[in-house]
């Protein structure tokens, strides 16, 4: 058994990171034994390695936050699972291993469908949902612009918005990334550049925009909120450029669009269980059915760890890097 561990973070996320063999004990009471299935690389993950995420667990750790696997066997005092059983695992218990032993109370009960589907269910689709919802109250029919639009909430927010009848203007970085985001269902897909808006308004008859959904941080950031109509709002969640946002202060003086951050942690400590669960419930049943997916590059299993994390940062690939222990 292996475990992808880091015992300093570093600008090189590969370089830090390392599979080592892992001694698990048998399972102690109220634990559950889970064989990991699959577990995806997220850019929060990547943002982890090299010290630049908001929340940075102590040294030394193991990587990955999500994931999904199979029980293999239970603790003393566990009756609610059974050897065999799909389960989503615990938010952020280090999934980059082989097996683990984790509380049964922390463990959720899955369907039988996609491991690589549903090992992703955590983080990107939730993030993508929320989007949708918390920040502006839309309406079928109504235009919503995200940049990033082939990473993996991007890919979650075109198909959520498609059955909540709402139209997706995509914006990504290269053409080579246009083909894929339109075989997803993106109603408008375009490269990015400083004439977006000019583009936008004559490829949909100058429909106005409401939401602008930002993962790229700087200039793209700008380019995002020249789109928005009169009162618009921005919500960046990401910062794939390494830069800060940058917007001009017309869009904020003229147009009264409003700049606003969203991150699914403090999304968590917030919301109540009913919240929660309302989200993941209908997350579930999307994934378990096919109706929601997303594309998968490449899989990895733990001794190619520093192959698989240099895939997940490279900005080039087309889909989700996931490591299948």
């Amino acid at each position: 058994m292996l475990k992808a561990e880091y015992q300093q973070r570093g600008p090189v996320p590969q370089d830090v990171i390392r599979a080592v063999p892992l001694q698990l004990p048998e399972p102690a009471a109220g634990q559950v034994r889970v064989k990991v299935l699959a577990a995806p690389i997220n850019p929060s993950d990547i943002l982890t390695l090299t010290g630049a995420y908001g929340m940075l667990p102590p040294l030394p750790a193991v990587g990955g936050n999500e994931g999904v696997g199979k029980v293999e066997a239970l603790g003393e005092g566990v009756s609610n699972f059974k050897v065999g059983q799909t389960v989503l695992l615990p938010v952020g218990c280090g999934t980059w291993v082989t097996a683990l032993n984790a509380p049964a109370e922390k463990l959720i009960p899955l369907p039988d469908a996609d491991p690589l589907q549903l090992a992703m269910l955590t983080v990107n689709p939730p993030t993508a949902s929320l989007l949708l919802s918390e920040f502006v109250d839309l309406k079928p029919g109504d235009w919503v612009i995200q940049n990033a639009a082939n990473s993996g909430v991007g890919s979650y927010l075109i198909q959520l918005a498609k059955l909540r009848g709402f139209k997706t203007i995509n914006v990504v970085r290269r053409d080579s990334a246009i083909a894929a985001v339109e075989a997803e269902g993106g109603d408008l897909v375009l490269v990015d550049g400083p004439d977006l808006a000019k583009r936008v308004r004559a490829a949909t008859g100058g429909a106005e925009v409401h939401l602008g959904i930002d993962a790229v941080g700087g200039v793209s950031t700008d380019n995002l909120a020249a789109v928005l109509a009169n009162g618009g709002v921005l919500v960046n969640y990401g910062m794939m450029s390494g830069q800060a946002c940058q917007v001009s202060p017309a869009s904020f003086v003229f147009r009264d669009v409003t700049l606003r951050g969203f991150w699914l942690a403090k999304w968590f400590q917030q919301a109540s269980p009913a919240q929660q669960m309302k989200v993941f419930g209908e997350l579930v049943q999307l994934i378990a059915s096919g109706k929601l997916k997303t594309r998968v590059a490449a899989t990895y299993d733990l001794a190619h760890i520093k192959d698989a994390v240099a895939a997940a940062a490279s900005g080039e690939r087309d889909g989700k890097i996931l490591l299948v222990p």
